[in-house]
């Protein structure tokens, strides 16, 4: 592979790793809980421990996929740092998430609503790029420069609760 090819993409294929090894932890937690309420086997009945954490798991399973797409887009079309630094936020929150759901429930809405921001991030700068595609297509006008320099200011911001 092009060595500049692989520099365009190597954070988020970083990020996406880090993320698969948040999900193998996610999942060695339920399995842990599953066996210390029952012995045997995984079994999807158990204490109220072990829901607490299946759901919390189910649940950054569910916005898994969503994460994913816009990371990607949101790197290839717009800026890889801002999308990178934006996506190792998102794996933080979304771990705050589930210590907190593991508590009580009220702990993990902070995390809930601040991965949620940073989803919404990740989408607009996914669709600033697929603008600046168009406009560069039909009017010959880039504004690739601007919108990585205003995604790259912005996205600091984000750490902000």
């Amino acid at each position: 592979m092009d060595h500049e090819v692989v520099g365009s993409i190597v954070l988020l294929a970083i990020v996406s790793l880090i993320s698969v090894l948040q999900n193998a932890f996610f999942a060695t937690k339920v399995e842990h809980e599953s066996k210390n309420y029952n012995s045997k086997t995984f079994q999807r009945a158990g204490s109220s421990a072990f829901e607490r954490v299946f759901t919390a798991n189910q649940n950054c399973r569910d916005a898994y996929p969503t994460f994913l797409v816009v990371l990607w887009c949101a790197g290839l079309l717009c800026s890889q740092a801002a999308a990178a630094f934006a996506g190792l936020i998102y794996l933080f929150v979304r771990q705050k998430y589930f210590v907190g759901y593991l508590g009580e429930r009220t702990q993990s809405t902070p995390g809930y609503i601040f991965g949620k921001r940073i989803i919404s991030f990740l989408f607009l700068m996914s669709v600033a790029g697929i603008l600046n595609y168009y406009l560069v297509l039909i009017f010959g006008s880039d504004f690739e420069v601007y919108i990585k320099t205003v995604t790259n200011t912005i996205s600091p911001l984000l750490l902000i609760p």
